[in-house]
């Protein structure tokens, strides 16, 4: 990047992306961020980390980023810009800020659909070095710069086929469908309990915290999925 450039500059300048990166001010009065994107190929950014990574996201996952702003437009066309966003729209939010993928053995795949986190985490850990955990999520990665024990990534409870991380982004873009983002199907992962992740948790006691490691049918560990009235000024995403 051209040191001293803004931001949207030096995304453009850094890569190819499926959007143009303009400053944030060339988003009209009242129109919709998602609906703006979509039309004009045009992704406002505003200086600092949270759009830094997302124009990040839009270079990494260029096939992704752009179905689940479809997904966005789509939804704007069909209802509107109404006082709550609907399953559909919260579910594309919720991973294009917070989601991950994961390919890995279908023994941690169940241990982790059950919640059973020492099963993940400790008894089947030698398993993980078979495993790739990828962050989608722009505004977990800006949080991970200041990393916390319950950082929670919302991880697509589809398996990414193994030996296709090459292929992730166009594998992923098919499965963000309307249909299947309606059912919200998503598992939560607390990141840093990943082995590797943080030299802390190597200590096994690490996972002896249930307000982090909670078991099945209790509250989800993390952020709740933002299903809030619309703000008066529209999210990124």
């Amino acid at each position: 990047m051209r040191q001293g450039a803004a931001l949207h500059d030096a995304l453009n300048i850094a890569g190819r992306a499926p959007v143009h990166f303009v400053p944030a001010d060339e988003l009209p009065s009242g129109t919709p961020y998602e609906r703006y994107v979509f039309e004009t190929r045009r992704c406002p950014v505003r200086e600092g980390t949270h759009d830094f990574f997302n124009g990040l996201a839009w270079r990494r996952f260029p096939h992704a980023k752009t179905q689940l702003n479809a997904v966005h437009a789509e939804q704007i066309r069909l209802h509107g810009i109404p006082p709550v966003r609907g399953a559909i729209r919260d579910a594309a939010t919720l991973f294009d800020e917070n989601g991950a993928i994961l390919s890995a053995p279908t023994a941690l795949w169940e241990a982790l659909a059950q919640r059973n986190w020492r099963a993940l985490f400790v008894e089947l850990r030698p398993l993980w070095r078979e495993a790739n955990f990828v962050i989608f999520g722009h505004a977990l990665l800006e949080k991970l710069l200041a990393p916390r024990k319950d950082l929670t990534a919302h991880v697509l409870s589809l398996p990414c086929p193994q030996g296709s991380l090459g292929k992730a982004d166009e594998w992923l873009a098919g499965e963000l469908t309307p249909e299947r983002l309606a059912a919200k199907p998503f598992l939560p992962l607390p990141v840093l309990g990943i082995p590797g992740w943080s030299a802390l948790n190597e200590d096994f006691s690490f996972y002896d915290d249930a307000r982090i490691f909670r078991p099945a049918g209790r509250q989800e560990t993390g952020p709740a999925a933002p299903r809030t009235t619309q703000p008066s000024a529209p999210p990124r995403a």
